[in-house]
């Protein structure tokens, strides 16, 4: 091979190099603005979520899902529907549920309201600190006779939380288990949801209800920009490199 040839070859192998990375941040450049795109998606997601759920808690409460319904029930249509429903507390057969609140550690009252028909709706009474998890601390919230709940309808917590799991065995309990829970209690036909009752306060004070958390974390605007930055920040590494190598190709 001769010499001229030789540095033709050596030209063409150093400037595909170039034309190569520029091919690589352009496919980067369109992967991080497509993560951008889908972030923008799932603002728009969150954003109609929020609006539909607040509208949901404020709204007069309907009459809790029939039980010929119950298998339509999910999430995305019912979840935080304010509903009311009439029955009779089965209060001998409450669960106690761990829960963290603004007053401190202590338990979800997690009681079967008996319905006409004999079916059952867990509901959530409220919170009980540590102190009074005994319902002999607190008969006077145990109330017998016909009562209406007013609440929020929740989705069951299959098997406990992100930190532990539930013990059915041994009674310990960290999330809203609706199904585990109606076996451990020996229930019959039971909602697949259960209902957090508002703040009308009980007798005796306890259980304490209304303390429903609502948040939805919304940080899709931060990481769409993020996204579309990053992208933009590529682009610009992309002109760089091209318009260095049109300089080079003009020396």
């Amino acid at each position: 091979m001769s010499e001229t040839s030789k540095e033709t070859s050596e030209r063409a192998h150093f400037r595909a190099k170039p034309a190569l990375f520029a091919v690589c941040l352009t496919l980067l450049a369109a992967i991080l603005f497509g993560f951008g795109t889908w972030q923008v998606q799932r603002l728009g997601w969150k954003s109609d979520l929020i609006a539909r759920v607040d509208q949901r808690v404020h709204s007069a409460p309907l009459p809790a899902p029939a039980r010929a319904d119950w298998d339509k029930v999910d999430a995305g249509n019912d979840e935080y529907r304010r509903v009311t429903v009439e029955g009779v507390l089965a209060n001998d057969k409450e669960t106690l549920v761990y829960a963290s609140t603004v007053l401190g550690p202590g338990y979800w009252v997690m009681t079967p309201l008996m319905l006409a028909d004999g079916a059952a709706i867990l509901v959530n009474r409220g919170f009980v600190p540590t102190d009074r998890r005994d319902p002999a601390s607190r008969r006077d919230g145990q109330i017998s006779g016909p009562i209406e709940i007013i609440g929020l309808l929740r989705m069951t917590e299959p098997k406990g939380s992100l930190l532990q799991s539930n013990d059915v065995a041994a009674d310990r309990w960290y999330s809203r288990d609706v199904a585990a829970i109606a076996q451990k209690r020996g229930l019959g036909a039971v909602a697949p949801f259960f209902i957090d009752a508002d703040a009308t306060a009980n007798p005796g004070g306890l259980p304490v209800g209304g303390l429903t958390v609502i948040h939805f974390p919304n940080n899709h605007l931060v990481y769409a920009i993020t996204w579309y930055g990053l992208a933009v920040m590529v682009l610009a590494l992309l002109v760089f490199v091209v318009c260095g190598e049109i300089g080079r190709s003009r020396a």
